[in-house]
């Protein structure tokens, strides 16, 4: 007599039909509540709940409070200390790029930005502050301070790409340094990013230089760190390290 394989639990059931669900849609598009799954497979509410948070550890859709659950965004590839733009990076992957603009203005830079555009304390840089958007989808926070060479720029910047701003004034971002690291989201990062209670951001700082080497920006990008993933490039040098 052959043996049965094993038995499929009700929340694994629920499980394969919200992930059939997800393939279907788009990134966010709204799924079934809890409540709808209850009636639709005569369960409780808390083996509804056990499916939808495993989706959820899988970063598969997301819930928002009194709004409901959605399709998550699929990460975004993104190479570590790439020069290439948001705007331009979303291209390349069909999505559709837009910004919020959060501020605005000329300032004071840091002892931070100081260092990193080679410029003195008392220098008036471009301060840009946005939230990044991929087919409506937050994204990222970014947060640009310009250098004084190119600082009026964001006189001319709209909703539109930076670095097509910096070209247009002939300074083409040609070479990035970055380094990346992860942590808690502040609560004005969860507000904005529509990140969860115990929600991740991935800071990216980057510095872009011109065809001519000299720096143009000096960023501070957040990512919600279940929309990306970062690819790094590896060489061996010629010491064999």
């Amino acid at each position: 007599m052959p043996m049965s394989g094993p038995r499929t639990t009700r929340y694994e059931e629920i499980a394969a039909y919200l992930r059939e669900l997800v393939a279907e849609r788009e990134p966010g598009d709204r799924l079934p509540s809890e409540a709808e799954l209850c009636r639709r497979f005569g369960v409780s509410r808390m083996t509804a709940r056990h499916a939808v948070q495993t989706l959820e550890r899988e970063h598969l859709l997301h819930r928002k409070r009194g709004k409901g659950t959605f399709v998550s965004a699929r990460p975004v590839p993104r190479l570590l200390g790439s020069p290439l733009s948001f705007s331009e990076s979303m291209e390349r992957r069909g999505a559709a790029a837009t910004s919020e603009t959060l501020e605005s203005h000329h300032g004071i830079p840091d002892e931070a930005d100081v260092k990193a555009l080679e410029i003195a304390a008392d220098d008036r840089v471009g301060i840009l502050e946005r939230i990044r958007y991929a087919d409506g989808i937050p994204m990222a926070i970014e947060r640009a301070v310009l250098a004084p060479s190119c600082a009026e720029v964001i006189e001319h910047l709209d909703a539109g790409s930076l670095h097509e701003a910096f070209e247009a004034a002939g300074r083409i971002p040609s070479r990035a340094t970055a380094q990346v690291e992860a942590r808690p989201a502040t609560a004005r990062e969860r507000r904005l990013l529509e990140l969860d209670p115990g929600g991740v951001v991935l800071c990216e700082r980057r510095v872009i230089y011109d065809q001519d080497e000299l720096p143009l920006e000096h960023t501070e990008t957040r990512y919600a760190a279940d929309r990306y993933v970062f690819n790094v490039m590896m060489y061996r040098d010629e010491s064999g390290r």
